[in-house]
């Protein structure tokens, strides 16, 4: 591949923040250098004096100061996304002509619209990865009425950008073209960073986990009544649910509320290998999510061998990783009653379930795999590096 000189755009960078989207550019971004590329990595500061990041090959520049990124109500802050691009947009201003490529999120939208006023001056072809198109009637749930308009109507501004687009699910895909883009779109199946040979069957433990950031659409409280309903047909069942976040009060008021101290944990942030341990051994990944760009996590389990269950929802991608009865079950909804049900289903289809999703793995491991995405990424770049 011809090398490119590269600029990620991104106001997250793992592992001072941690989701899928922080994996992907991280990943994406040592990747790139590692195949000989020059890479730049722009972000919102989020480390502490004297310690800045040290990404192997790769220059990471902070545009914009540190703050949080969410609000009291647990929402996206107005403030940070609007400094991030303007960040963005002197940057680029800047040093827009030392870049082939600007490969950027479309979340926060500013800087979309900061990398297309700056493209003229700076003369690079601009990639922008969806992840997630929020339907109008989310933006109005997400802000209210009149900001949740004007964020759909910032959202569609940026969908019209001339660009190439990568999105992460069909559902995403169908959402912006819908929105009026009229340029290439690829859909990237795969983003799993770890290893693609197959996992063998193994005997799971009456344990039902749930990892990820604590926020609102994550839904994590819900696991703790769902495991405690389950209880009655799984003796012995336990849950843990992972991770932190703002909605964090909740699952520990629901571990209160449903008296089940000692039956789940909420360990908090932990180590990638403790996650993995019990992932590995988990009778099932329960992901209660209302809205999934994507839906990762479903692909961890299923490397180490672990069905999931999901949740079925007009914003919920994750379910295009769910193959009814075979990695996991869809459940109807996130009720304690609807999850409770699926991971009885789970327990039900015993060492057959665990071996299928073993076997769907091995099926799809190339798709769904980070070096299949960057293929495609990599065949952009060189035609605007031509």
């Amino acid at each position: 591949m011809l090398a490119v000189r590269v600029c990620i755009a991104y106001d997250c960078l793992y592992p001072w923040t941690v989701g899928g989207a922080e994996r992907w550019y991280r990943n994406l971004a040592e990747r790139l250098a590692q195949d000989g590329n020059d890479v730049t990595y722009i972000t919102r500061r989020q480390w502490p004096d004297g310690a800045p990041p040290r990404l192997p090959g790769v220059r990471v520049v902070a545009v914009s100061r540190d703050e949080p990124l969410y609000g009291p109500d647990g929402n996206r802050t107005i403030g940070e996304p609007l400094r991030y691009g303007w960040g963005t947009l002197g940057h680029l201003l800047r040093h827009g002509r030392d870049y082939d490529v600007v490969h950027m999120a479309s979340f926060p939208y500013f800087s979309v619209l900061a990398a297309a006023t700056a493209r003229p001056l700076g003369r690079y072809g601009l990639v922008v990865d969806w992840h997630e198109l929020w339907s109008a009637s989310y933006w109005e749930t997400y802000l209210g009425g009149v900001k949740g308009h004007i964020g759909h109507i910032v959202q569609r501004a940026c969908a019209r950008v001339p660009h190439r687009a990568f999105c992460f699910s069909r559902l995403h895909r169908d959402r912006l073209l819908a929105e009026g883009f009229r340029g290439e779109v690829t859909v990237l199946e795969g983003e799993y960073a770890g290893s693609l040979q197959a996992p063998e069957p193994n005997a799971a433990r009456a344990v039902a986990v749930f990892a990820g950031r604590h926020i609102a659409e994550k839904r994590a409280a819900a696991l703790v009544p769902a495991v405690m309903r389950a209880r009655r047909a799984i003796p012995g069942l336990r849950g843990i649910v992972f991770g932190d976040g703002p909605r964090r009060p909740e699952v520990l008021a629901a571990i209160e509320a449903h008296a089940a101290q000692g039956i789940v944990d909420a360990p908090g942030f932990v180590d990638a290998a403790v996650v993995d341990a019990a992932l590995r051994d988990a009778l099932c990944m329960v992901l209660p999510s209302s809205r999934e760009g994507y839906g990762m996590i479903v692909v961890e389990a299923a490397a180490r061998g672990t069905p999931s269950v999901v949740v079925a929802g007009e914003d919920n991608a994750a379910v295009e990783l769910v193959q009814e009865g075979r990695n996991g079950f869809v459940a109807a909804s996130a009720s304690a009653a609807d999850l409770a049900e699926a991971i009885e289903r789970v327990h039900a289809g015993g060492g057959a379930l665990r071996a299928a999703t073993c076997a769907w793995f091995a099926e799809h491991a190339e798709r769904l795999s980070l070096g299949h995405s960057l293929d495609a990424v990599a065949a952009a770049y060189a035609e605007h590096a031509r």
